[in-house]
């Protein structure tokens, strides 16, 4: 529940600000049309983009139910935030998106594969696509 996330500091209210909740969507088809657009010739990157197309896409979420991440660990905070209104499923392919992206930033280069690249690049339209409809 929200209450529980706001008890453990990972989220904090925030006025509701609708252009923040554009911003944030714009951004999100930004990093959607620039992972596609990379999957030919760097899939980090375009794993890495299409993560931050959902990252964006789960603000918007928050931005327009009036709260903001808060504390140290803010993509985990979005990540348990956005499972509140998604399923289970989509939850499950954000935090693993999270999980994989990370270790391609800081760990090694040329852990994703073509086929991981496009399915998150798959993936993040269809949750951005989610997060759209909830928005209205």
């Amino acid at each position: 529940m929200i209450e529980d996330l706001e008890r453990q500091g990972l989220i904090k209210r925030l006025p509701l600000d609708r252009k923040k909740v554009d911003d944030a969507m714009a951004l999100a088809r930004r990093d959607i049309d620039t992972a596609r657009t990379l999957l030919s010739t760097d899939c980090d990157w375009a794993y890495n983009i299409a993560y931050n197309a959902v990252l964006q896409a789960g603000r918007a979420l928050m931005f327009a139910k009036g709260y903001r991440p808060d504390g140290a660990n803010q993509h985990i905070s979005v990540v348990k935030f956005a499972g509140l209104f998604l399923g289970e499923g989509d939850v499950l392919i954000f935090d693993r998106m999270r999980r994989k992206q990370h270790s391609s930033v800081y760990d090694a280069v040329g852990v994703i594969s073509a086929a991981e690249a496009e399915f998150a690049v798959s993936a993040a339209e269809a949750l951005v696509q989610k997060v759209a409809m909830l928005l209205g």
